[in-house]
């Protein structure tokens, strides 16, 4: 059960009266007091106001004790919804989730993402517009739109920093200009911390666990959740494990640092390499034009099936991030870590493989708890629905997530 919490019945309150229904539900609301440490009144006013929300419900079950029989409390799953679109080079993905993190649709689209300002606000929105109305969801059902890609981001203003090949991205006051366009509450955050939170969310996982998420996706981040709430640093950039040295006075990385995990153990690092080996992309089918991101499908494909030049490429690209997982593991002293993004994919079931060896022999604290290292359920669309994710997170449980609020009318 959750620690115990010495809070008043605010918003914090609600947040975590919200994560434990989300994490251990059904459950009643005596359990509720026993695990929050909150007066009975309080549970009761914090509950009857999420139930008037429609946040939670109740099952109609409930738990003989010897008494008055317990009625259960779960997520209304139905009570709202996320959308989280996810920019890649190429591609856009745009993902609607409910409250409880289950997928309920999808849209791909395979187009290089628009350049000029304004028509980056129309794409967008013309793609959240598409798939909301083909859903049929009602407006006031939605909750915002979250736009996620690769870091850094200045959250606070709803800008992307820097995004290689989408430089004219950079400094645009997205999150303001979608919110006027589409009239709902949009958040601009980074892939891998919203698939921190996606993964966290979605598998309702507990709020006593200090959860990692390594993502790969063109790059390598991370991120944590502690107590049910993302980690986020002073300017919610933490978790940037792929600029982490491996290599003393290694390669210059667009970060400003040297010999980044990332310029050795990413995809696009993968694949230039497997295009020096005699014969190797020839042998795959991997063109010269093909993008980092198929050539990289290609190649984890070969590795898969056992050819020894790819599976030698993935194997040392392993090795790396299981010294970045190791890293983090210590730094925070993790009971959990899932693999996520489009770079997991395919030979994801090698990076976890890997990735328990390493720890299992080498975590500062492997005598005293065992580190769980999982793979995504779905690697590649881990960003979307973590987007997805942290929309709901802010609004059903604000203290835990970002804060989403209406626009202004």
């Amino acid at each position: 059960m959750a620690r115990r919490e010495s809070t008043v019945a605010g918003p914090g309150s609600r947040a975590l009266v919200v994560d434990l229904i989300r994490s251990s539900g059904p459950i009643s609301r005596v359990e509720l007091v026993e695990a929050t440490g909150l007066t009975q009144p309080t549970i009761s006013n914090i509950v009857r106001r999420l139930l008037d929300d429609g946040v939670v419900r109740e099952t109609g079950d409930t738990v003989a004790t010897g008494g008055k029989p317990r009625t259960l409390l779960v997520i209304n799953s139905r009570s709202a919804y996320g959308v989280g679109i996810r920019v890649g080079a190429d591609t856009l993905t745009c993902v609607v989730t409910d409250t409880r993190g289950g997928t309920v649709g999808r849209e791909l689209v395979s187009a290089p993402p628009a350049e000029d300002p304004d028509d980056v606000v129309a794409q967008l929105a013309g793609l959240y517009r598409d798939v909301t109305q083909g859903l049929g969801l009602a407006a006031q059902s939605v909750a915002g739109l979250a736009v996620v890609a690769p870091g850094p981001v200045d959250v606070a203003r709803g800008r992307f920093l820097a995004l290689p090949g989408l430089e004219r991205w950079a400094g645009l006051d997205l999150g303001q200009a979608l919110t006027a366009e589409l009239g709902v509450p949009v958040l601009i955050d980074s892939d891998a911390a919203a698939a921190a939170v996606g993964e966290f969310w979605g598998r309702q996982v507990s709020r006593e666990r200090t959860f990692g998420c390594l993502y790969m996706n063109s790059g390598i981040g991370s991120g944590v959740v502690l107590d049910g709430a993302l980690h986020r640093g002073a300017s919610s950039n933490a978790g940037e494990i792929g600029h982490v040295s491996v290599v003393r006075d290694g390669a210059p990385c667009r970060c400003g640092n040297r010999g980044c995990l990332e310029l050795y153990a990413a995809p696009a690092a993968l694949v230039g390499r497997a295009r020096t080996i005699p014969g190797l992309a020839d042998r795959l089918r991997i063109r010269p034009d093909d993008p980092d991101a198929r050539a990289f499908d290609v190649l984890a494909r070969a590795a898969i099936y056992g050819d020894g030049q790819a599976r030698a490429l993935i194997d040392e690209s392993a090795l790396l991030l299981a010294d970045g997982a190791l890293t983090l593991a210590n730094l925070w002293d993790l009971d959990t870590l899932v693999l996520a993004g489009p770079g997991f994919a395919i030979a994801g079931s090698l990076y976890v493989s890997e990735i328990r060896r390493h720890l299992a022999k080498r975590a500062f604290s492997r005598d005293i708890h065992k580190i769980q290292v999982d793979l995504s359920s779905n690697p590649r669309d881990s960003a979307a629905i973590g987007g997805a994710a942290l929309v709901l997170q802010g609004s059903v449980a604000p203290g835990h997530g970002p804060q989403v609020t209406a626009p202004q009318s």
